[in-house]
Order: C-alpha cells, then sequence, then structure tokens
C-alpha cells in the first residue's frame, strides 16, 4: 500500500509518500519540503495570507516531485497515478 501525506498547516509546504509492505517495513519513497522561512523572517513572524499565497504556488510543484521522485510519473492519457 501507498500513502500520500500533505503538509501545509504554517510555512512549509510538503509532500511524502510511503508505502508500507508489513507491519515493520515502512519506506519513506520521497519526503518534499518547499520552506516559507526565509520569506517571513523579515517579517518577525509567519504572515498567514502570505503563508496561504505561497502554498498555493508552491503546491503543484512540489507535489509533482514528490511523485516522481517516488518513481509515479503521469500516468498514460494524464493525471496521476499513486
Amino acid at each position: 500500500m501507498k500513502i500520500l501525506g500533505i503538509e501545509t498547516s504554517c510555512d512549509e509546504t510538503a509532500v511524502a509518500v510511503l508505502e508500507i509492505k508489513g507491519k515493520n517495513n515502512i519506506t519513506v519513497l520521497s519526503n518534499i519540503v518547499s520552506s516559507q522561512v526565509k520569506l517571513h523572517a523579515k517579517f518577525g513572524g509567519v504572515v498567514p495570507n502570505l503563508a496561504a499565497r505561497e502554498h498555493v504556488k508552491n503546491i503543484r510543484r512540489v507535489f509533482e516531485l514528490a511523485l516522481k521522485t517516488a518513481g509515479r510519473g503521469p500516468a498514460k492519457g494524464g493525471g496521476w497515478r499513486i
């Protein structure tokens, strides 16, 4: 079984793909993170509306890179397969 995890809770956009083959057999196939730390540093903390815009801007790139790194590319006819 493969699991796709997406995190956009604060100042990082992250996507990971895990593969589970049994109770103690879990492999991280990819873990891609796009950080906004430098962007928010000049404001002294996270600016929520700026963070939200950055998530929208970054999510597709991070998602596609995570799937590619995990060995999952575009499916025939478009779309993605996991």
